[in-house]
């Protein structure tokens, strides 16, 4: 029973992971194109995660952990630079 609920709900991810590509490629502004890519990056945690309960492993929690940090880590990136056009700010004063 569960393998069948994890499957549709991998099926489901995946579709949505689709239709966000969709958003990424064809979006009509910079900040929808980094808002689906947030989403890319939750669903595929959501993705790895229903994996590792289908195979009955725990073998993908570091994956899971590390895909989490890097893609809030791009937002964030991606946010400050539609916010002030740069990523790091150099110290001009030196």
């Amino acid at each position: 029973m569960i393998h069948t609920v994890v499957m549709i709900s991998i099926i489901c991810i995946a579709a949505a992971i689709l239709v966000l590509t969709y958003r990424v490629i064809k979006g009509p502004s910079t900040p929808d194109r980094v808002i689906a890519l947030d989403a890319i990056g939750i669903n595929l945690v959501a993705l790895i995660a229903l994996i590792s309960i289908g195979l009955d492993t725990n073998a993908f929690l570091e994956v899971i952990l590390l895909l989490g940090i890097l893609a809030f880590i791009g937002t964030v990136a991606f946010s400050k630079y539609l916010e002030k056009g740069v990523i790091i700010e150099h110290d001009r004063d030196r």
